[in-house]
């Protein structure tokens, strides 16, 4: 069974950046897409950023866009997400989620499994 762990969240000041991170065990990693998605107060949980298996494809939501990078060390089995430009529209609890095959994917029901989530808080 695999499990992931996020860290590196929060709070940053509007225009600062953060990086997460989210450390998998359990699996082979380097087989697996992953995904970031994040949910704010009040709101469905939304499609952040996804990368594949090797980490030669990319995928970003607009409002990732041209601020957030998405990348993976398989050999150190963890999956980043760098954020630059924060606004405090980014404020939400951040998941990473991964899913049993290499292809990235956009959907929550897509994924297999998930993180607890690490908490990005952006102050105006």
């Amino acid at each position: 069974q695999v499990q992931l762990v996020e860290s590196g969240g929060g709070l940053v000041q509007a225009g600062g950046s953060l990086r997460l991170s989210c450390a998998a065990s359990g699996g082979t990693f380097s087989s697996y897409a992953m995904g970031w998605f994040r949910q704010a107060p009040g709101k469905e949980r939304e499609f952040v950023s996804a990368i594949s298996s090797s980490g030669g494809h990319t995928y970003y939501a607009d409002s990732a866009k041209g601020r957030f990078t998405i990348s993976r060390d398989n050999a150190k089995s963890t999956v980043y997400l760098q954020m630059n430009s924060l606004t405090p529209e980014d404020t939400a609890v951040y998941y990473c989620a991964g899913r049993w095959t290499s292809s990235i994917a956009i959907r929550r029901y897509e994924y297999d499994y998930w993180g607890q989530g690490t908490q990005v808080t952006v102050s105006s």
